[in-house]
């Protein structure tokens, strides 16, 4: 790729924005250049300004954003003076974005094949009947199971993971120069996850397609990317061939990008995670200095009077620190020391918080009027088919499994927000009514919930204070003075300032108000606190302070935790027993450490393979899984694994419902493999 002319080549690119009056610089003497066939990684915290980067080289920076100094050169074409005629030529035929979230791309009133082909009929020309035969192909290119259903669906018909491949079949249409991925994976399970980032490998390697991967998701990039720059409050900071930046980082803000995530099979009784202290100064704010100063373990004064030039360093890579060489030597590192957890003694099997027997909940769609007239009955979607699990004092249980698998509605069975149909469900040994409106006070104050969402659980309009203030007024009865005194307290658990308690959600980050939000719900002191992907939007260094502190409150308050995730290392990091959902069933539930030394059951096994991680070692290959969820309203007969399971047997495994296998250890899987043929399958391995 050297020496040839590059697809993207920005020069020294400021992009500012406009507030009353001022501008504020948001990206700062930014470089880049892109090859074709080459993916690379752009990585950084919330607020570093990734998306700007990618809008400014679409031009699409909105109201208010504007480039004030640089060149976006795109094949050679200046892209800064072109009208907006000129850019709708450009857009979608010669550079394509593909967003995070496809529900906001995707018109949700014209059907999937529609919206395909009007792309195809604008830039290609092409006439409605062969425009629909091309979109039917693309569909068949991204891997999409009966393109021809999906051609006649609207998008909220079919998954997240469907609508995000009919995005790429749709910026992939007119094969473009340039591919823009904007977090393209964040929101998906690891096994759709992993097939999207081999569809990406394959396709860009066939067609030479440049691609800008815009992330901050740093096992992603180790997956796929060529080479990684990473982005600090506007400023290139550390740029590298990606094998050589995560072997050896030059820059501490990679460092602790890198330290604050979790590796697969560590586990929170050895080792506390390190986030990186404080946060991105907002636009206006930023040191005259180093950028990261304020936040870096080995700034010096130096650091804090003189910025630092974006240098050469070692090899084909560049860097942004006074003290690069020293860490190039190995003198200093912000990693000398390894973070260890407080003292914690892991749980003894003691009092049970939570049992479910034989949980069911089962959703009647609604007949269509042909459906009615043709007299044709009823279809349920079973959501939890017949879930048994327990969950003891002071212990966090895991629940992981693919979207469509059950878990957001089995904790949402748990705390009464869905109407169980079957099985029961006790809480401290009392049984608990099917809903939320024939659960009493005392009990909702003993269970509570952490969404995913913060900004959905909070009330814009209402104060952190006010918003703290309610479940000791609701829940233990206190007068509103009694609760004011308690929201100092609150505040300090959750590691935020007391003078927050006058802000509202709006003053806030997001790892900021899912404090607020876990504060609210320890107020009540709950014996089980259910967490639906609380960490699931956060930057990783705001995932790894939010770790930390569910770590640390249930230490001090042996409080029982349902931690829900589709990243497993998370989930393997904060709980001690795991339970593995599929198709709305439980597959295997174990030890947090046997499940991850050697999984038993074949469809844990491919969960675990489908997790991108920062490998070293390029020859490792993951092996994702196959196929897609099954419908859950025609489920497969038999084992409901089947279809997908890389071990099937035969005809036992379609017919039969497998019983559970104890493996001696309290772990069980569910699964028709005998157990001596699973373990040595794993040893083989």
């Amino acid at each position: 790729m050297a020496g040839s002319s590059p697809v993207l080549d920005i020069s020294c690119l400021t992009v500012a924005y406009e507030h009353e009056g001022v501008l504020q610089t948001a990206v700062r003497n930014f470089d880049l250049r892109i090859e074709a066939g080459q993916t690379y990684g752009l990585v950084g915290e919330s607020g570093s300004g990734k998306t700007t980067v990618a809008l400014a080289i679409m031009r699409y920076l909105g109201k208010g954003g504007r480039v004030i100094d640089g060149s976006i050169m795109f094949n050679g074409l200046d892209m800064l003076p072109l009208n907006t005629d000129a850019l709708r030529h450009v857009w979608g035929k010669e550079i394509a974005l593909v967003p995070q979230n496809p529900q906001s791309a995707l018109n949700p009133s014209m059907r999937v094949g529609e919206q395909i082909a009007e792309i195809l009929r604008r830039h290609l020309g092409l006439d409605r009947r062969t425009a629909m035969a091309r979109a039917a192909d693309l569909l068949q290119m991204v891997r999409v199971p009966d393109p021809d259903r999906v051609l006649r669906a609207y998008p909220h018909q079919i998954s997240g993971g469907m609508q995000q491949r009919v995005l790429i079949a749709m910026a992939l249409s007119t094969e473009p120069g340039l591919l823009i991925l904007d977090e393209p994976t964040t929101g998906l399970d690891v096994t759709t996850q992993a097939a999207i980032l081999d569809l990406f490998s394959d396709l860009t390697e066939e067609r030479r397609t440049a691609v800008l991967y815009v992330t901050h998701n740093l096992g992603v990039v180790a997956t796929l990317c060529d080479r990684v720059a990473v982005l600090y409050a506007g400023e290139l900071v550390e740029d590298a061939p990606v094998q050589e930046l995560f072997q050896f980082p030059y820059h501490p803000y990679t460092e602790g990008l890198m330290d604050s995530i979790p590796q697969v099979g560590q586990l929170k009784a050895d080792v506390s995670l390190r986030a990186i202290p404080g946060q991105i100064p907002p636009l206006g704010e930023r040191p005259d200095g180093c950028v990261f100063a304020p936040r870096c373990a080995l700034a010096i004064e130096e650091c804090t009077v003189r910025r630092p030039s974006f240098e050469g360093a070692a090899g084909d890579r560049r860097v942004r620190c006074h003290r690069w060489m020293e860490i190039a030597a190995g003198e200093i590192s912000t990693r000398q020391e390894t973070a260890q957890p407080s003292p914690i003694l892991l749980p003894e099997k003691g009092e049970t918080v939570l049992r479910t027997e034989n949980l069911e909940v089962y959703f009647e769609l609604r007949r269509s009027l042909t459906d009615m007239l043709q007299r044709r009955p009823g279809q349920v979607v079973k959501a939890v088919d017949g879930v048994d699990l327990t969950l003891d004092k002071a212990q966090t249980l895991g629940i992981v499994g693919e979207s469509g698998s059950g878990k957001t509605t089995l904790a949402r069975a748990i705390v009464g927000l869905a109407e169980r149909t079957g099985g029961e469900i006790d809480l401290l040994d009392i049984r608990l009514p099917v809903g939320l409106d024939s659960r009493s006070l005392e009990t909702m104050r003993h269970l509570q919930y952490v969404f995913q969402n913060p900004d959905d659980a909070l009330n814009p309009h209402m104060t952190v204070g006010r918003t703290l203030q309610r479940p000791f007024i609701s829940f233990l009865g206190m007068s509103l003075q009694e609760a004011a005194e308690r929201i100092p307290e609150m505040l300090q658990i959750v590691r935020l300032p007391a003078s927050y308690a006058g802000r509202y959600p709006a003053q806030l980050s997001g790892g900021e108000k899912q404090r607020v939000a876990i504060a609210r719900a320890f107020a009540t002191d709950p014996d089980l606190l259910i967490a639906d992907e609380p960490v699931s939007a956060l930057d990783v260094s705001v995932q790894a302070s939010i770790l930390n502190l569910l770590r640390d409150l249930q230490l001090d308050n042996h409080n029982s935790l349902v931690f829900i995730s589709h990243n497993l290392a998370v989930v393997g990091y904060l709980a001690d027993r795991i339970a593995v959902m599929y198709l709305g069933r439980i597959m295997e539930i174990a030890d947090s450490s046997r499940l991850f030394e050697a999984p038993m059951h074949p469809y844990t096994e491919a969960l675990l393979a489908s997790i991108p991680q920062i490998e070293t070692d390029p020859s490792l290959q993951r092996k994702p899984l196959e196929g897609d969820v099954p419908s859950q309203i025609n489920p497969p007969s038999g084992c409901p694994f089947h279809p997908r399971c890389p071990r099937f047997l035969g005809d036992i495994c379609r017919s039969e419902l497998p019983a559970w296998q104890d493996t001696g250890s309290g772990d069980r899987i569910f699964c028709h493999i005998p157990l001596e043929d699973l373990r040595l399958a794993q040893k083989e391995h």
